[in-house]
């Protein structure tokens, strides 16, 4: 058995949604577990709903609404001929989930309504896809992932419960293979014990797939893209990018913290546990060898790893009395970080000094700014970029850093790390 998991832009346009359900025929005879996003732009189409009912504007999100519900039924029509009246009553029904959200008091939190809005994006795309895989007469379920994997309440970066949600998998999944070849289910969604809808943070479909992977011992997990393998880094910012044929999980789960989005973060972990392979695969061109990522590479000579994250902010914390940044200070600094929800990217401290490089989250830093203030002073720079590179070379720093200006720098063997203006 294996699982693929098929991104938004494999289905955004019915040719890619034709091709992605072609590379699932290809697999048979074999059992396969597939996952797949939200359809193109929609989880931002989302989005904006989410942010016009927090901000009181029903209207715009009732119309913003109906857009998405239009737009999915011409799709579904364009890919299916014409639209069975179940998939048109599943349509409906998944958009009247937003709308008993609508009804409700925003009173439990943004992270709380927008998962319950966001999810159904990939409920939405699955729905259609599944309707299709019929027509084409392969023999496939439906499951909301809702059902398998079971998390916290933590909303838009829930934890997820892994006996509950294992035993739920092997149960429902097992009967379901007993009459199915294909089991369609979405990524990045999930759900409470209290049946709320939760989401796995940003990109967190990949980490369904690995999660059903460990949980069902499968044989591989194939992640499908629209670039022929992994890159040494995002060809949209660096050209000459190389193409990286084979890697080990170390080195992805490295390049995952340092912010590359090519893997979930969370992925690795449940298949590097099992020593499950993941290929990273093109849907554009299925007979491209791809990346293969496992436990069982060695002495492999990587070329130069570059990751950029942009909008960063460098914050730099003084304590007001001039007290050491010892044990003591750290923890309440870390504690202050964490209670405000702050990913630190990168950290370095002096004697009465601690900085940190963030994501650009306004709304948060203020929060943590106003808990900081009576013991702490706070300086700021904003529109920086954290430049990293594993396994560099002078040269290649020196050619990347051209027309830069270096305000922090830290060096490994392996990798240095700089905030770069």
């Amino acid at each position: 058995m294996k699982v693929y998991k098929f991104g938004g832009a494999s289905i955004e346009s019915i040719e890619r949604a034709k091709r992605a359900v072609y590379i699932m025929q290809k697999a048979l005879p074999e059992k396969l577990i597939v996952v797949i996003s939200a359809k193109g732009k929609t989880t931002n189409a989302l989005e904006e709903i989410v942010t016009s009912f927090m901000h009181k504007n029903l209207n715009d999100a009732i119309g913003l609404l109906k857009v998405l519900e239009l737009e999915h039924l011409a799709y579904a029509k364009e890919l299916l001929g014409e639209i069975p009246e179940k998939l048109s009553q599943k349509i409906r029904e998944l958009i009247t989930e937003i709308e008993w959200v609508f009804d409700e008091p925003t009173g439990k939190g943004f992270d709380y309504y927008y998962d319950q809005i966001v999810c159904v994006g990939e409920l939405l795309s699955t729905s259609i896809i599944h309707v299709y895989m019929m027509q084409q007469g392969i023999n496939a379920t439906w499951i909301d992932a809702r059902d398998l994997i079971k998390t916290d309440n933590n909303y838009r970066d829930a934890n997820v419960d892994w006996h509950e949600t294992e035993t739920q998998t092997q149960k429902i999944i097992t009967g379901a293979f007993k009459q199915a070849e294909i089991i369609i289910t979405q990524g990045f969604i999930g759900g409470t014990d209290e049946n709320n809808s939760v989401t796995l943070g940003r990109e967190g479909s990949d980490y369904t797939a690995a999660i059903l992977a460990n949980i069902m011992n499968a044989d591989s997990l194939s992640i499908w893209k629209d670039v022929p393998s992994l890159l040494n880094a995002d060809p949209k910012i660096f050209p000459n990018t190389i193409a990286i044929p084979a890697i080990t999980f170390h080195e992805v789960i490295e390049m995952a913290y340092y912010g590359a989005q090519v893997i979930h973060p969370k992925t690795i972990k449940p298949l590097q546990n099992k020593n499950i392979p993941l290929h990273v695969k093109c849907f554009l061109d299925e007979t491209l060898p791809g990346t293969t990522i496992s436990n069982d590479f060695e002495h492999i000579n990587y070329p130069p790893i570059m990751v950029l994250k942009t909008n960063q902010v460098l914050l730099q914390v003084n304590t007001k009395d001039y007290s050491f940044i010892t044990e003591e200070n750290l923890s309440k600094i870390y504690t202050l970080f964490h209670d405000c929800k702050i990913k630190i990217n990168l950290i370095q401290n002096a004697a009465i000094s601690f900085v940190a490089c963030v994501d650009a989250h306004p709304e948060k830093i203020e929060i943590l700014l106003q808990k900081l203030k009576n013991e702490y002073e706070v300086k700021r720079n904003e529109n920086l970029f954290l430049f990293t590179v594993r396994h560099y070379t002078q040269d290649v720093l020196s050619e990347e850093l051209k027309n830069r200006t270096i305000l922090l720098e830290q060096r490994t063997r392996q990798t240095v790390q700089m905030i770069v203006r």
